[in-house]
């Protein structure tokens, strides 16, 4: 066996943190008392995704989308055992722009939201208590498909270090898989600093945009005077 480089450490950062992102968002989310916290976790992931998108396209060889895209060929060529190469598979990638997409929209969701008690998103100023509340009812539901999505994640992750004996979840911690010595493998390359600084100040900005200071405060409400006599 050889150890290859895979995954680069910008995106090692990024899934964990996203795992725990996730995580806490769940348990606030079912607390009363914390809602103002959930609402700034979430917040917080909005830069967290905005990098991660950025990375998929000028971070290294394997955390390209493009280098994993599941096209229907290459679905295909798993399925039937052909299929060789490093990083995520294509049955893998599925499920890894499906949780990008479900976490984003979740994200978005919540952004907008206005639970007519104690929560209003950051952004729900911009569309009117009514969307909002839509949102929320919408938000609280997709909470529960996201979960499901998660699950299986983590099963297919136990299914391939159990069944397979593949182990998927050690190289996401040290960056490194171990490849039979006859199959060729390249090692990650680019996603270099200019790349990371490029990522971080895109990422700053989304979470500028989604924290909502940049709205402007609603005018006072008038003022009528009551005639003197």
């Amino acid at each position: 066996m050889q150890t290859v480089k895979v995954w680069d450490l910008p995106t090692r950062f990024f899934h964990w943190l996203l795992v725990a992102s996730i995580a806490a968002l769940f348990v606030t989310g079912k607390m009363d008392d914390a809602i103002d916290l959930h609402g700034k976790i979430g917040v917080f992931v909005v830069p967290i995704l905005t990098f991660r998108v950025i990375w998929g396209f000028i971070g290294s060889t394997y955390a390209r989308f493009l280098q994993f895209f599941p096209t229907p060929a290459r679905v295909l060529a798993y399925l039937k055992g052909e299929w060789r190469g490093l990083g995520h598979n294509p049955l893998g990638a599925l499920s890894v722009f499906a949780l990008l997409f479900l976490t984003a929209l979740q994200t978005s969701l919540g952004l907008f939201s206005f639970d007519e008690i104690s929560f209003h998103g950051p952004l729900a100023a911009l569309i009117g208590d009514d969307l909002a509340i839509r949102f929320t009812g919408w938000h609280q539901t997709l909470a529960y498909i996201l979960l499901g999505f998660i699950g299986l994640h983590v099963a297919s992750i136990v299914f391939y270090r159990f069944v397979k004996k593949h182990n998927l979840l050690l190289p996401m911690l040290t960056g490194r898989a171990n490849v039979p010595e006859n199959e060729p493998s390249q090692p990650a390359r680019g996603g270099g600093i200019p790349a990371l600084l490029l990522a971080l100040a895109i990422a700053t900005l989304a979470l500028w945009a989604a924290c909502g200071t940049w709205i402007p405060e609603p005018p006072p409400p008038a003022v009528i005077e009551t005639p003197t006599w």
